[in-house]
């Protein structure tokens, strides 16, 4: 069976109703960046953060995933399906996808604030949509803060998703810009005779090299097209 690799970024979902932080609107509209997505914004302020992503974690849940997750999640009856996304919420998973590495992290999932946060494996499922500073605490006492990596943090899955792309057959590039390094860097590491695509409302070559086909559709309209095309 064929190896298929997705790379999803905020495009997917984004037509799930879930604000990314470039939208004009919506969760973000009404934080700066630094303020609640940096560990030093967790150092000054941790109550103004933990209320933000109760909030988006809110959001998350009462999202649905949409066309573009239930036709990745179909492929696997074709393939090997790996997928590696750029998203914090679980909307592959609930739409069947059975093998996803987040690189950003995983809001469903708490862990330690402590001075080890970056790199813990140790993982604490959230029941509901909010966590709490002074209720929800770590076996060592710290506060459990989201699982999610922060601008100015390392990217520990990283690895992991290039060793990923070493034997893909077939890569997917969805709903990701690719402004946002070092992940974007993925798009080079696949194999020369890997065959390729990229669906963006936007796309050209000037985000992808030449071994990409182009697919200029939102992340439902070109996935179904791409779905007929390989299944």
């Amino acid at each position: 069976m064929k190896k298929l690799v997705v790379f999803s970024g905020a495009g997917m979902s984004a037509e799930s109703g879930i604000s990314t932080f470039r939208d004009n609107n919506g969760l973000w509209e009404n934080y700066r960046i630094e303020d609640v997505a940096t560990p030093e914004a967790w150092q000054r302020h941790p109550e103004i953060v933990q209320r933000f992503y109760n909030e988006r974690r809110k959001n998350i849940l009462d999202a649905e995933p949409n066309t573009a997750h239930l036709y990745i999640a179909q492929l696997e009856q074709y393939y090997h399906v790996q997928v590696i996304t750029q998203n914090i919420d679980d909307l592959h998973e609930r739409a069947g996808s059975r093998n996803v590495l987040h690189l950003h992290g995983n809001i469903r999932l708490a862990k330690s604030s402590g001075p080890t946060a970056q790199f813990t494996q140790d993982y604490y499922p959230i029941e509901g949509w909010q966590l709490d500073l002074k209720r929800d605490q770590c076996p060592e006492g710290y506060p459990l803060r989201p699982h999610v990596v922060w601008f100015g943090e390392a990217v520990p899955a990283y690895e992991d998703a290039i060793q990923s792309l070493q034997d893909a057959d077939i890569f997917i590039v969805i709903g990701s810009t690719l402004s946002v390094y070092p992940v974007a860097g993925l798009i080079h590491e696949i194999p020369t005779n890997c065959e390729a695509f990229y669906i963006d409302p936007e796309a050209d070559y000037s985000r992808v090299p030449s071994q990409y086909h182009l697919i200029a559709k939102t992340a439902s309209a070109g996935m179904k097209q791409l779905y007929d095309q390989l299944k």
